[in-house]
């Protein structure tokens, strides 16, 4: 799949096989995380690939809009250090591991946005790390729609040269 096919048909999925993914999927969307660009190469991010079914029970638990995180075979676990851009460079972290995912054949959603402070203990992480988001990643339970999204017209969104100017 090409990068605009993934983005054109990638949707959230809140609903998993009891499938697990691959170890070379795994490790493949985990990479494109770590490849992503970042400010001044500063790399705020830590990811923690969880695949235990207890600690994917209990971070469902935890994260008030994601208790289906617990059916997913696996969550990848973004924190940041602290930095002026960690929330600039996790996102697109995050951005680049689901695309990659779906290209893959494997869904996720984002779950979460900081405010998750008390995964830091279930994981071992250190205080200082701040959960930006739990991704969970697994093949969706049921056919998607592939490019059926509901988006305004993109001459409502995109301008050319200057606001009111239309793009098409």
């Amino acid at each position: 799949m090409d990068v605009f096919d993934a983005v054109r048909t990638v949707l959230a999925v809140r609903q998993f096989q009891e499938k697990p993914v691959p170890e070379s999927a795994v490790r493949q969307i985990v990479e494109a995380g770590h490849l992503t660009a970042s400010s001044m190469n500063g790399q705020p991010w830590h990811f923690i690939v969880v695949e235990d079914r207890e600690t994917l029970r209990k971070l469902g638990s935890l994260a008030q809009t994601g208790p289906y995180i617990a059916q997913a075979p696996l969550a990848i676990v973004v924190g940041m250090e602290q930095s002026r851009f960690a929330v600039s460079d996790a996102s697109r972290a995050i951005q680049s591991m689901i695309l990659t995912a779906w290209a893959n054949g494997v869904g996720s959603n984002w779950v979460g946005f900081e405010g998750l402070q008390q995964v830091n203990p279930v994981l071992g992480m250190p205080e200082e790390i701040n959960i930006l988001a739990i991704i969970p990643f697994g093949y969706p339970a049921r056919g998607l729609g592939k490019g059926k999204k509901k988006r305004k017209p993109l001459g409502e969104v995109a301008h050319r040269g200057r606001w009111g100017q239309p793009f098409a």
